[in-house]
């Protein structure tokens, strides 16, 4: 090849090499500006509840299909309650006989207690009587014997009362035990009555938090035992976005602190939200396992998450952005 040629085909070569280099230069700012269009990277995350049968029984109702939101509280479904509430009814019934009885024991001591006050009130009218009859027979008015006649009263009086004390004595101690007896019995049944009423409340199924139903794992008629799990909801409006910052971003994030979250939809289609910083991992995380050099200690990141309003566009996995705002 004569020089001259060879000297203009590297003169090609040479143009063509800068061409090349001129025409990735934007490419390569590209991919800079991409690097600095967020600071970390992850996905969205919900809060997961797995509803679980807390009685055993048939499925009588339950109203639930999946992509369904439920407000907390609600309830979803019902267990078969019929042996419980047959119970509940069975010590209901004890509980009264009980109280009857106790009514029937306090009614005797009453008795008890109004006879004695009976026998005061005669006692009391016969001393009146004889003192009036006292004072006849001193002027001579009537005989003596019906003076004696109401004195003989009194003391048969006197004795009745006597007697009617000793009885309210002893039978207060044992109408005490009794009552007593009766009343821790009473209290035993509301025990039980009131484990059973939450056995029967737990018959129903409700939803302990607002969400969105993720998963069904039973239909209705099915029995289910005490611990089955039902279905599974996740709270889609209070998300968060767990992404993963390196060690040098850690100093600029803190709990608390504002942040801008990114849903990504892919070919640049993204959606912005204002979140909050409400977990930092206290432990770090690294690829790989052993730091070898200097330059891979940038692969030390730590979890966070960041807490947003969702408004039904973001969907739990989805891949989303974060940019710590200054």
């Amino acid at each position: 090849m004569k020089k001259s040629d060879y000297t203009s085909a590297n003169g090609m070569v040479e143009g063509v090499s800068v061409f090349f280099l001129f025409a990735l230069l934007p490419l390569f700012a590209s991919c800079s500006d991409k690097e600095k269009a967020y600071d970390a990277t992850g996905t969205f995350e919900a809060t997961e509840v797995t509803v679980s049968a807390k009685s055993a029984g048939e499925l009588k109702t339950f109203d639930v299909s999946e992509g369904q939101t439920v407000e907390q509280g609600t309830v979803v479904g019902t267990i078969d309650s019929y042996q419980l509430q047959q119970t509940s009814q069975q010590l209901e019934a004890q509980k009264r006989q009980l109280g009857a009885t106790r009514n029937a024991t306090d009614s005797r001591r009453l008795d008890l207690e109004k006879q004695l006050s009976s026998i005061n009130q005669q006692i009391a009218n016969a001393q009146r009587e004889r003192q009036r009859f006292a004072e006849l027979v001193n002027d001579g008015a009537v005989p003596r014997k019906q003076l004696d006649d109401i004195n003989n009263q009194l003391k048969v009086l006197e004795r009745q009362r006597e007697a009617t004390r000793d009885q309210i004595r002893s039978n207060n101690a044992s109408l005490a035990e009794q009552s007593k007896g009766i009343g821790a019995q009473i209290e035993g049944l509301s025990a039980q009555q009131r484990q059973i009423a939450d056995q029967i409340e737990g018959t129903r199924v409700k939803a302990p938090i607002t969400g969105t139903v993720l998963e069904k794992y039973v239909e209705q008629g099915e029995f289910v035992t005490t611990g089955k799990p039902l279905f599974k909801l996740a709270d889609t409006e209070r998300m968060y976005l767990r992404a993963y910052v390196t060690s040098s971003q850690l100093q600029k994030v803190k709990v608390g602190q504002k942040v801008t979250v990114f849903a990504d939809y892919g070919d640049g289609q993204k959606k912005e939200y204002a979140g909050t910083v409400s977990w930092i991992s206290s432990r770090s995380e690294f690829t790989p396992k052993t730091i070898l050099t200097d330059d891979e200690r940038a692969d030390i990141v730590y979890a966070v998450k960041v807490a947003f309003k969702n408004d039904g566009y973001v969907k739990i996995g989805m891949y989303g952005q974060l940019i710590i705002d200054n």
